[in-house]
């Protein structure tokens, strides 16, 4: 099973990766500025759905590779840590775009969520993003590999459940300071994140075999 350090590590990562706001949490904001609370928290849940249905899909897939073979679960490995190296590079050099908020119509909760289930399982960017991310985190040798995707997995879909609940909560001050820009924010906030990318990249790269 997955160590403390190990939780540790990928907890601080994913509140990093929450610091700056995605197409998720402008739709999150939206629905909730226009439907109140209930539809917020619906999106943001149908949001966790859509990013577990892809944990799963990463799981039994990764699960399989290592059963057929060692080595090459450890070139998928890699191959993630050089896309998340490539992102990271990315975003450090990237320029801060003005936050936009997306036009979507008013609907009700249950539809919000079904709504939100449907965008974040049929991102591919999604599906690249915990392909990647979560193997950085999944140790073979210290048990089943499908049982460490889904504790990280239920992990991340908590953490997310809370902060989009959080965002939908708290949707008035939230949406005006969105509605500002925070450029400065923005610009250092991707800068975090690229770095964030990069450590976990070139921790694969130097890590001991």
């Amino acid at each position: 099973m997955l160590d403390l350090s190990t939780l540790g590590a990928f907890i601080v990562v994913v509140i990093g990766l929450f610091l700056i706001p995605g197409p998720a949490v402008f739709l999150t904001i939206t629905r909730a500025a226009q439907g109140g609370h209930k539809t917020g928290i619906m999106t943001g849940l149908g949001i966790a759905t859509g990013d577990f249905l892809h944990v799963l899909l990463a799981a039994v897939g990764f699960s399989a590779i290592l059963m057929t073979s060692a080595v090459a679960f450890n070139v998928v490995k890699f191959v993630g840590a050089a896309y998340l190296l490539y992102m990271g590079i990315r975003a450090i050099f990237a320029k801060t775009a003005t936050s936009k908020m997306p036009d979507v119509s008013h609907v009700s909760a249950a539809r919000a969520y079904g709504h939100g289930v449907l965008v974040e399982a049929l991102n591919p960017k999604s599906a690249l993003f915990f392909l990647a991310l979560f193997p950085q985190f999944v140790h073979p040798e210290k048990g089943s590999t499908l049982a460490q995707f889904l504790t990280l997995g239920v992990i991340f879909v908590v953490m997310s459940i809370l902060y989009t609940s959080t965002l939908s909560i708290g949707t008035g001050t939230i949406t005006r300071w969105m509605k500002r820009g925070s450029s400065g924010f923005g610009r250092w906030g991707n800068k975090f994140v690229g770095l964030v990318y990069i450590v976990i990249g070139l921790r694969v790269v130097f890590q001991s075999r």
